[in-house]
């Protein structure tokens, strides 16, 4: 019997802390190579578009797909989980704050593996969706003491800064610019919707990390070429999905006559047979897309803390063979 996983079901079952231990194991089974990873497919119709992507974990039997569709009213997300020995199906998971936990986590273990050790202030560039578990997955993995932030909304971003001085009780503050969000950060984060970047190689000071996570189409970018061209170490999810979708280096590394060579994929970081950073002086980035592999891996750990605490609905979509 399959069990059907609401949004609240993953909020209750999935904390933010297990979901870096779930994407950081990804990383090490995909540098073991026990990891498949299938890079995103869309379908753009006029008032719609589809996504989809799949992965498999067969170390811990499960094999999925992520499927989700975009509409100017609303996002809508689910994970279908498998038996990877069976086919049984074993979830279907809303998946909307699944995607957020697990792209906060992956932004926090690129932090772990990239970010100077001592680092403790924080730039955010955006207060979407995805601002909210990329700041706080930083400060689990960081002595972070104080984050300012900036968005074009002037209320939102005051709304925003109250709402994660509460919640990570320490000083987080808004920014008159991005600039001023991003020139006093050791680690700087950009989670926005823009086309042009948001920030500038120039703000950077020697020794910064940045994790990018909002630019996911090859005509937008969320830092320029000087970034890229400061940053020692760049590191990405995927490569073959960066090709295709990672419009900062698309776009940046074209225009800096750079070839994909000196780009890692951060598997190779976490598993040791690449360098997260070459000094403290380093700049270094990291420009996540957002793959299936975590969302396979973080969905296979909801689904097994289901079962032992009793959550979820049961689903009798067909009997087995």
């Amino acid at each position: 019997m399959a069990l059907f996983l609401t949004e609240s079901d993953v909020l209750e079952l999935l904390p933010l802390e297990q979901a870096l231990e779930c994407v950081e194991a990804s990383f090490r089974a995909q540098h073991r190579g026990e990891a498949i990873n299938r890079s995103r497919e869309r379908i753009f119709l006029p008032a719609s578009s589809l996504h989809y992507m799949a992965a498999a974990l067969p170390g811990e039997n499960v094999v999925g797909m992520k499927i989700y569709t975009i509409t100017r009213a609303a996002w809508r997300f689910v994970v279908l989980l498998f038996d990877a020995t069976s086919g049984e199906l074993r979830a279907l998971l809303e998946a909307d704050h699944l995607g957020r936990l697990r792209t906060g986590a992956a932004s926090g273990v690129a932090t772990k593996f990239m970010a100077r050790r001592g680092g403790s202030r924080v730039g955010v560039i955006g207060t979407g969706r995805q601002a909210r578990t990329q700041l706080e997955a930083v400060t689990l993995v960081r002595p972070v003491t104080e984050a300012r932030v900036f968005s074009r909304d002037e209320s939102r971003r005051r709304d925003f800064c109250q709402e994660m001085s509460g919640r990570l009780r320490l000083a987080v503050e808004p920014a008159d610019s991005a600039e001023a969000a991003a020139r006093p950060g050791d680690i700087v984060i950009t989670a926005t919707t823009s086309s042009e970047p948001v920030v500038r190689g120039e703000w950077l000071r020697p020794g910064t990390h940045v994790n990018t996570i909002g630019a996911n189409t090859a005509n937008r970018r969320e830092v320029d070429d000087d970034t890229l061209r400061r940053a020692s170490t760049i590191a990405v999810d995927s490569l073959e999905q960066a090709r295709q979708e990672a419009g900062d280096l698309i776009q940046g590394l074209a225009s800096l006559k750079r070839d994909w060579q000196s780009v890692h994929e951060l598997q190779e970081i976490v598993g040791g047979s690449a360098p997260g950073r070459t000094s403290d002086d380093a700049i270094t980035l990291f420009k996540s897309s957002g793959i299936a592999l975590w969302d396979v891996a973080a969905a296979g750990f909801v689904y097994r803390e289901a079962l032992k605490r009793g959550k979820g609905t049961e689903l009798n979509l067909w009997k087995s063979e």
